[in-house]
Order: C-alpha cells, then sequence, then structure tokens
C-alpha cells in the first residue's frame, strides 16, 4: 500500500480495510458493547472477532506473522472499531502502543520472541510509563532497574496501564541512572509471569470500562540482559518515539467514537417524531447533526495526513500527531455531548449508546498527554519550523 495518497480520496486498499473492519465490527464487536460497559469486563468476544480477521494487532509487520497493515491502515480499522465499541478499540491500539517500542528499537531476537505471539492473537502488548507521582512529568519516574551480573533487577510501581493484568507483555520504562534525567531512563520487556510481577485493583472509570486499567507492581524482577529494548539510557527518547506515533492512534479512536455517536443520532432523528414530523426536519436539530458532520470530516484529513506522515516516519510527525490527536479527542468530546442532546432524555439513558459514546470520549482528551500537553507540543513544533520546511 502507499502512503502517497490524494488527502481528497483514498486507495482502495484502505476502503477493503474499512468495508473488512466494519463487517466484523457490527457483527462480532457492537453487539457485545453494551455489557462490556456495564459489567466492566474485558469483552473476550469481541477479541475473538478481530482475532478471527487479524485485526487484533495489525500493524505486526508480515515477517513476523502479522497482517502488515501500514499506518494509515491500522487508524481506519481502530477508527472502525472505536465505532463500535471504544473499549475494543483499544486491543489493536494498545497491542500496537506496547510493541511499538520493540519495531522501533529492538533487537532482531526480541522481535521474533515477542511479535508474533502478538500477531497469532495469544499474547497481548502494554506499555508502562506513568506513575503515581509521575504522569505528565514523565522524566520524573522513580522506577528502578538495577544491574545485576549480566542482568537488572527491577523495583517500581506503574500507574493508568491499559489492559493490565490482560496483557502477557509489557514494554516498561524504568531509571538505571539516577541523575541524569531523561538520559538515565532505559526500556525493557517485561512478562506477566515473571516472578515479582503483580496487578492492583482495576480502576473504577467513567468510560471505556471494557478495558481493565490497573497499576502493574514490580517487586524484585529480575530480567536477563537481553531483555532491554535499545541501548541503556535511550528509554525516553523511545517513549517519546512510540507516542509521536501512537498519539494518532488515538486520534482515530476518537475519529470513531463521534463517528458512532453521530450514526446513531442521525438514524434516531429521522424515527422519532414530535408535532407530526421527524425532528431531523426541525433546524436545531439539522445544526447540531451539520457541525458534528464537518468537525468529523476535518478530524478525519488531519488524522489521515497524521497517519501518513507516521508511516513514512516525516520530520513533522510530531507537530501532526500532536494536532490530530488533540483535534479529533476535543471534537469526540463535543460532538458526543451534542449527540446525546439530540436524542434529549433518551440519549441520558443506557437503552441507547450515545450516553456511553459520550463517557467514552473523554479519556481520549487525557491520555497519550493530556490535550494541554499537546498544545505545548505543537507550539514547540511550530517554534522550530517544522510546518515551514
Amino acid at each position: 500500500m502507499s502512503t502517497g495518497f490524494s488527502p481528497y480520496q483514498l486507495p482502495d486498499d484502505y476502503a477493503d480495510i474499512r468495508a473488512a473492519a466494519r463487517g466484523v465490527c457490527d457483527t462480532g464487536v457492537a453487539p457485545h458493547a453494551a455489557e462490556a460497559d456495564e459489567t466492566a469486563t474485558f469483552p473476550e468476544q469481541s477479541y475473538a472477532a478481530l482475532r478471527s480477521a487479524d485485526l487484533h494487532a495489525p500493524h505486526i509487520p508480515a515477517e513476523y506473522g502479522g497482517a502488515g497493515i501500514d499506518a494509515l491502515g491500522t487508524a481506519i480499522v481502530i477508527e472502525e472499531v472505536a465505532r463500535a465499541c471504544a473499549s475494543s478499540s483499544l486491543i489493536p491500539a494498545v497491542n500496537k502502543l506496547g510493541s511499538l517500542p520493540l519495531i522501533l528499537d529492538g533487537t532482531e531476537e526480541l522481535k521474533r520472541r515477542y511479535l508474533p505471539p502478538v500477531a497469532a492473537g495469544d499474547a497481548m502488548f502494554s506499555y508502562c510509563l506513568s506513575e503515581p507521582e509521575a504522569g505528565s512529568d514523565a522524566a520524573s519516574m522513580t522506577t528502578r532497574a538495577v544491574r545485576d551480573g549480566d542482568g537488572w533487577v527491577l523495583d517500581g510501581v506503574k500507574r493508568w496501564i491499559t489492559n493490565a493484568g490482560v496483557s502477557e507483555f509489557y514494554t516498561v520504562f524504568a531509571v538505571t541512572e539516577p541523575g541524569k534525567g531523561a538520559k538515565g531512563i532505559s526500556a525493557f520487556v517485561v512478562e506477566k509471569s515473571d516472578p515479582g510481577v503483580s496487578f492492583g485493583k482495576p480502576e473504577k472509570k467513567l468510560g471505556i470500562k471494557g478495558s481493565p486499567t490497573a497499576e502493574v507492581y514490580f517487586d524484585q524482577v529480575r530480567l536477563s540482559a537481553d531483555r532491554l529494548i535499545g541501548q541503556e539510557g535511550q528509554g525516553f527518547s523511545i517513549a517519546m518515539r512510540t507516542l509521536d506515533h501512537t498519539r494518532v492512534t488515538i486520534a482515530a479512536q476518537a475519529l470513531g467514537i463521534a463517528q458512532g455517536a453521530l450514526d446513531a443520532a442521525t438514524a434516531y432523528a429521522a424515527e422519532r417524531e414530535q408535532f407530526g414530523k421527524p425532528i431531523a426536519a426541525f433546524q436545531g436539530v439539522q445544526f447540531l447533526l451539520a457541525d458534528a458532520a464537518m468537525k468529523i470530516s476535518a478530524a478525519r484529513e488531519l488524522t489521515y495526513a497524521a497517519a501518513a506522515r507516521s508511516e513514512r516516519g516525516d520530520a513533522d510527525l510530531t507537530y501532526f500527531g500532536a494536532a490530530a490527536k488533540c483535534f479529533a479527542s476535543d471534537a469526540a468530546m463535543q460532538i458526543t455531548t451534542d449527540m446525546v442532546q439530540v436524542l434529549g432524555g433518551y440519549g441520558y439513558t443506557r437503552d441507547f449508546p450515545l450516553e456511553r459514546m459520550m463517557r467514552d470520549a473523554k479519556i481520549t482528551q487525557i491520555y497519550e498527554g493530556t490535550n494541554q500537553v499537546q498544545r505545548i507540543v505543537i507550539a514547540r513544533e511550530l517554534a522550530k519550523g517544522v510546518l515551514n520546511r
């Protein structure tokens, strides 16, 4: 597939990916979305449906057993899954987030050990960066990895870890050289089965309830030297480079949530009658739907442009990844709120999916860097003149 597409028309390959993903999601994911939310349980049936179509980790290269779908195609997959169920969209999104450090900087041995099980659907991969006292200021982390012979001993706590306890593999960032700040952080692969790894209780969240979020504890976890990703001291750089790419997936998730909300509200407005006519005939409702459609169209163009830059590794990816994530998530929050309004009292009930979509949308403004942080990133990139090159 080529990422040199026209901004106004995608090649047929991507239309085929969308059609395949939508078919799977309409029949194998959407029917389980409400239950995953209401019971706050991982959507195993949705995971099975995604695995059956190789959409659970579409980004993994074919040489490691994956579907080999590029960044744009992966964004489309995540968009379509999120349209059906935001919790389920975190399966492909977090598999990419957790494994991308290996793809970017891991040794061939690490890639061949850990990527094929994820590609086969036998394991999932999570990403451990945030800590109780190190959120937006990730470089202030205190999790330590200390050399011990030819290996390492890992101690610390990571917080807000998506799919914690479900994933088999974790990319973990830890301080290896205290006093060096960001340059003293390294990245490691940790397995769920490693002695000393344990998990906290799942957080009680506003949304994405079907995707468990919990603390991960490391108590004297012994790691062999070959678990190091990249070089010692490169961990923070790896973490930030990864987020440049995966903020695009959060933009895609937000885009899918917004599209799902617009689709549901549009269908409702065409059927619901008041004063002898469908409410879609009333200008006040029309304006809400029209504004949502415009914002979704703009968010989609920006997200796809960022995805193409991710695939090519363009110099302005940092700007576009932050901009797409920020714009699409802000749009999703506004759109889902407005679509609840279209349904009125019904939108406020669990009989319809809009209130769930509104709750799910909120997290897209927070994780992988709050939107306030994204605006800082955008401003710094502007100061560098990245858009003028």
